[in-house]
């Protein structure tokens, strides 16, 4: 008879954990419908397309935002395998759920486009599973389609990953051509997971997830040591116990069971209702036989782009703290500070990895939390030196220290990847160099494939640089970077007025020289936004007290003298007089209500 050990140590070789890497619209969520059907994990009758892509706006958007686990079943030589896949989001935005998923794997598909061949994302992606030990298989999907080119893409991705022509897979996740192969290769190529499952409960958290009814769920993947269900536990970085009312693996619902080992990926459920106490990339050990040390997590996220999240109804600041906490369970990447304006009240300073990333926030807020919020307009990390030798951390215009205390302000570098065709490479390298860049160097892939390297700031990219880009080389040109350190720059607060008062909202921290452009547009796009007065309601533009940029919006007239029909001038000219100095005395105490829609426009200026 097969003792417990043996039985463990049997099923840990049967077992495989991967994940996807491939460029944003590479056709991943696809393949991976196939990988669900082709394994039995999922019925006819739940079967819909992207069905790991389970938020309405990832299928609106036709993205992927969230990394999603599942465990399928697969019989090869008349054995039973589990095969737990962690799907990943491919945009830039992204990355940090890409970075969890790959911790807590052996093994990934790299998945490349026929048709439009290896990616910046694609290749970023890749060195950090390369970092990992991952075991890479190269699929190359889309080969159905007319357009497809095999033999140069096979070309580029031999020469990314070295690997030997035969060795990759042409595929299709339309028509599910390739997929056995695939299926073959992953129980045949990845390794299975390490560890013991007698020695001390090692298991690391990779995601987590609301329930209204439950609690938080945990996501984690078991390093060494063995779960049971009513164990009592403890999250190492938080020091706090739990006992594990429910452990499970993941299917397209959750499945509980009573034990899990060494190498599984589960779910626990300890009825745990603050946020605060679930850390991304803790450690769970058991409390009767303690880890001696926790396992080593990914690294920290660093937010890109900082911007303020305010209520609409000042009424509401406690319901949005709660709802953001919920939603950075679901997103670690998120993160938040209490701030406070003069014009919008108590809100939140939050981190986001990029414009888009900001944009689906704001959006989840909206749809799953029924939250009206007004967002302020975003800015990245600037170190301000003040004339004592001190370092300033500034995230938002505010928080710049006055021009006479102020040494010089540092602002942040990223070296970014441009993959072009070469026909596009004069306009890339001339948005980049409008951008206040620097061209750097260029490689050329195959005869017309170019990969240009830049150092860029990143307060120039995070508006409408990826939007461009994709304009000029008619969506063919792909985007990475990475942040490079700090740079001296020239930068000055840029601030607007309302009837000479500044809304602290409205305040962008900009290059001295885009600075006169800038307000002159924030200026035009105001005066068509906020609706006219009783009075004229001057909008400036202002760098410390030089006025740079001004428009009006001109007072709705009243006609006070249509009663008068002839008579002497006088009559008129009194009446006219009296109007005169009412208005000025509304001017003095008339307030200017600033809509929201405002602010979304000065976020959207070209």
């Amino acid at each position: 008879m097969l003792t417990l050990q043996k039985i463990i140590n049997f099923s840990m070789r049967k077992i495989r954990n991967f994940c996807i890497i491939a460029h944003i619209d590479h056709g991943k969520s696809t393949l991976a419908d196939r990988l669900l059907q082709m394994t039995n994990s999922v019925t006819d009758r739940e079967f819909q397309n992207q069905i790991l892509d389970n938020m309405d706006l990832e299928r609106e958007r036709g993205i992927t935002i969230k990394s999603h686990a599942i465990q399928m079943e697969y019989l090869h030589n008349n054995e039973k395998y589990l095969l737990n896949l962690i799907d990943t989001p491919g945009h830039v935005d992204f990355s940090y759920e890409v970075s969890r998923s790959i911790a807590a794997c052996e093994g990934a598909l790299l998945i490349v486009d026929a048709t439009q061949g290896v990616q910046a994302q694609t290749i970023s992606v890749l060195y950090q599973a390369i970092e990992h030990d991952l075991e890479i298989i190269p699929i190359l999907n889309k080969i159905d389609l007319d357009a497809a080119q095999p033999d140069s893409v096979e070309d580029q991705i031999i020469e990314l990953i070295g690997c030997k022509r035969e060795e990759i897979i042409h595929a299709s996740g339309k028509t599910g051509f390739g997929t056995e192969k695939i299926l073959e290769a992953i129980i045949n190529k990845i390794p299975a997971p390490g560890g013991n499952p007698n020695e001390a409960l090692q298991a690391l958290i990779f995601d987590s997830a609301f329930n209204s009814f439950r609690g938080i769920i945990a996501y984690f993947r078991i390093f060494n040591g063995t779960i049971t269900k009513r164990e009592l536990v403890k999250f190492v970085n938080t020091s706090r116990e739990y006992f594990a009312e429910e452990i499970g693996i993941l299917k397209l619902t959750n499945s509980p069971c009573d034990t899990l080992s060494a190498g599984d990926v589960g779910y626990i459920i300890s009825g745990i209702k603050q946020a605060s106490e679930v850390k991304v990339g803790d450690t769970i050990t058991s409390v009767a036989n303690p880890c001696l040390q926790a396992i080593e997590g990914f690294s920290e996220v660093k937010p890109m782009l900082f911007a303020g999240i305010y209520p609409i109804d000042a009424d509401d600041y406690e319901e949005l703290r709660a709802s953001i906490e919920k939603l950075q369970l679901n997103d670690a990447s998120l993160t938040f500070t209490p701030e406070s304006s003069v014009a919008l009240g108590f809100g939140f300073r939050c981190g986001f990895l990029g414009l888009l990333h900001m944009e689906i926030i704001q959006e989840r807020l909206d749809r799953e939390f029924n939250m009206d919020v007004i967002t302020t307009v975003p800015n990245v990390k600037y170190l301000a030196h003040t004339t004592k030798n001190e370092i300033i951390e500034v995230h938002n215009p505010s928080g710049m220290p006055n021009p006479t205390h102020l040494d010089f302000v540092e602002e942040p570098f990223i070296k970014g990847t441009v993959i072009t065709k070469s026909d596009y490479v004069g306009q890339v390298i001339k948005l980049c160099i409008d951008k206040r860049g620097t061209f750097l160097n260029q490689i050329y892939l195959s005869s017309d494939r170019v990969e240009l390297h830049f150092d860029l700031p990143l307060g120039e990219i995070v508006f409408d640089f990826y939007d461009k880009l994709k304009s000029i080389s008619k969506g063919y040109a792909s985007f990475d970077y990475h942040q490079s350190g700090y740079v001296q720059a020239k930068l000055v607060r840029l601030d607007i007025l309302l009837n000479g008062e500044p809304v602290d909202a409205l305040s962008a921290l900009t290059h001295f020289d885009n600075a006169q452009g800038l307000g002159r547009k924030m200026c035009e796009k105001l005066k068509d936004l906020i609706p006219r007065q009783q009075f004229d309601v001057a909008i400036q533009a202002a760098i410390g007290s030089k006025i740079i940029a001004r428009e009006t919006v001109k007072a709705v007239r009243k006609d006070v003298t249509a009663k008068c029909y002839g008579g002497d001038i006088t009559r008129k000219r009194k009446l006219l007089e009296k109007q005169k100095a009412g208005k000025k005395r509304m001017r003095q105490v008339g307030n200017v209500e600033v809509p929201q829609s405002a602010f979304l426009a000065v976020l959207k200026l070209d």
